[in-house]
């Protein structure tokens, strides 16, 4: 049995999205258990909408909420009580296998390094995000924890992104590529032109050098390596231009008549199907990666689906050993 500890009170929609989540997670998974941090006044009364199998969740109070125009290590500091901070602690203690938040990326990432702790040897913990491409997904990492990186700490993203791709994705040799402005060996800023060399140098990775924005649209490869603020614009402009083009397509197909209509109905099963993969929200979340435990951050503004598929996530990183994997690697 797989135990998660869940941040109940995380994110735009909280509570209702993660119960929501939360119950559809437990009937897709017998073998996964919940731990539910949180006011327990509020979620008690909110698991009448939302009911569960007696024995597959525990309720533990946690009257404090940590809120997103908090500093997020002063709030982790103080407040001892917040469904953050208890659902980590659970973690550390061995009392439960991850922690899923939908809450303060800054409190998520603090308290991943402050609770959880690092693995020995890991420089900067990278957030890793799933993204669609033409041949299916790829990782990007780091997309949103270490603004300003250094050249080894790229190296370390590579390393842990190939362990999470290898098992989580099953690509035994998983491409890896540096994102950059050009192929040519002379482009570039200074941190990719010094991360080149330690990359190309490290035998464990498959490395294929320089990787534009366009070739990651494409599937150019699975792991693809830069700084958070690259990688957060990259992400949000994915997402945005993902939205846009669903608006866009069910706008064309609602104009022009009955004959559009038509065609509309006839393509329905197979353009849902291939305008799924811009969903972000069934890739599941963006897991901390290098930490001792798993801490997965999911977007703030969930409906709960993605709870429900980043609960799976952490269930399949759990039983596939990856942190321990991780941890012998990094060591």
């Amino acid at each position: 049995m797989t135990t998660i500890a869940i941040d109940v009170m995380g994110g735009d929609n909280a509570p209702d999205a993660i119960l929501k989540g939360a119950a559809e997670a437990l009937r897709e998974n017998p073998e996964v258990k919940l731990l539910l941090f949180g006011p327990s006044d509020v979620i008690r009364q909110k698991l009448q909408d939302y009911p569960m199998e007696s024995g597959r969740f525990e309720l533990e109070d946690a009257p404090e909420v940590i809120s997103l125009h908090e500093a997020p290590v002063l709030a982790i500091r103080r407040k001892k009580e917040s469904s953050i901070v208890k659902g980590m602690r659970a973690v550390k203690e061995g009392r439960a296998d991850a922690f899923l938040s939908a809450g303060s990326s800054g409190a998520i990432l603090a308290g991943g390094q402050l609770i959880v702790g690092r693995i020995p040897g890991v420089h900067r913990p990278p957030l890793g995000a799933l993204i669609p491409t033409a041949k299916g997904v790829c990782l990007l990492v780091d997309c949103g924890a270490n603004v300003d990186a250094k050249p080894e700490w790229l190296l370390q993203f590579a390393q842990m992104g190939s362990i999470y791709v290898q098992d989580m994705l099953g690509i035994s040799k998983p491409a890896v590529g540096l994102v950059n402005i050009g192929a040519e060996e002379e482009k570039g800023n200074a941190l990719v032109k010094e991360s080149m060399p330690l990359l190309a140098a490290d035998e464990s990775l498959r490395f294929i050098g320089s990787v534009e924005a366009r070739d990651i649209v494409e599937g150019g490869c699975d792991v693809v390596v830069c700084d958070a603020f690259v990688g957060n614009v990259l992400l949000k402009m994915y997402e945005g231009v993902g939205k846009m083009f669903l608006r866009e397509i069910n706008s064309a197909l609602k104009e022009n008549g009955p004959i559009t209509l038509l065609g509309a109905a006839l393509i329905k099963g197979p353009l849902k199907k291939t305008l799924g993969k811009f969903d972000s929200k069934q890739y599941g979340g963006a897991p901390i990666l290098g930490l001792r435990g798993l801490v997965v951050k999911v977007h703030g503004n969930t409906d709960g689906r993605e709870i429900t598929t980043a609960i799976r996530q952490c269930a399949d990183f759990a039983n596939r050993g990856i942190t321990d994997k991780m941890m012998r690697a990094m060591s």
